[in-house]
């Protein structure tokens, strides 16, 4: 998969912030196995933005080429139940995704706008926008209408890329609050410790 096709890497949950990053106080909420996870209050909404950052030992072909199976990655990425490409144009692709919840929380489903930048470093940096019309509601899911996020990954030499997974979404329905505030955490840590596992575990074999 080349082009758009490769920023539709991931569908990818739920994700970033929709105030300007340099606007959000973040404070690190939690470290695990490598995994630093943060958290950010955002002006008008009642769910936090979160940025996990991790270091991988792996490359940056690697690591884009398991990214950009959209199909397979669904593995990887906490909670996700289904994604598929909808389609791409130049460097926009759009994802479909479903993730589930636990009972009584009805299931969500989004639908993003992948839009991939490559900088003058080699680092790629993957803008996430919710895009819920362009596809139709569909049964038993309610869909995320609010979501902006960014994947970015920067090579740092002697086969290690950082990887930084931010975001913030606006999920729609009731969601009770000891799901939203777990979530917040879970998503990036779950999602970068599964990759992590996947990357490195590959180099190993």
């Amino acid at each position: 998969m080349k082009g758009g096709v490769r920023g539709a890497l991931l569908g990818l949950l739920l994700l970033a912030a929709s105030a300007p990053a340099a606007e959000l106080q973040w404070r690190l909420a939690r470290e695990e196995g490598g995994v630093r996870v943060y958290l950010a209050e955002v002006p008008g909404s009642r769910y936090q933005a979160y940025r996990g950052v991790v270091v991988l030992r792996t490359d940056m072909p690697t690591l884009l080429a398991l990214q950009e199976d959209v199909a397979a990655s669904c593995a990887w990425i906490y909670a996700c139940s289904e994604q598929r490409l909808l389609g791409s144009e130049g460097a926009l692709s759009w994802i479909y995704s479903r993730y589930a919840t636990p009972w009584p929380v009805t299931p969500r489903d989004s639908v993003l706008q992948v839009a991939t930048e490559v900088g003058a470093d080699g680092s790629v940096t993957r803008r996430l926008t919710a895009a819920p019309t362009r596809l139709p509601e569909q049964r038993g899911y309610v869909r995320v209408r609010k979501l902006e996020g960014i994947w970015r990954l920067r090579s740092l030499g002697e086969g290690r890329v950082e990887v930084v997974y931010q975001a913030h979404t606006e999920p729609g329905g009731s969601v009770p609050s000891w799901l939203a505030n777990s979530f917040v955490v879970d998503a990036p840590l779950q999602t970068l410790k599964a990759l992590q596992a996947l990357v490195e575990g590959a180099e190993q074999q």
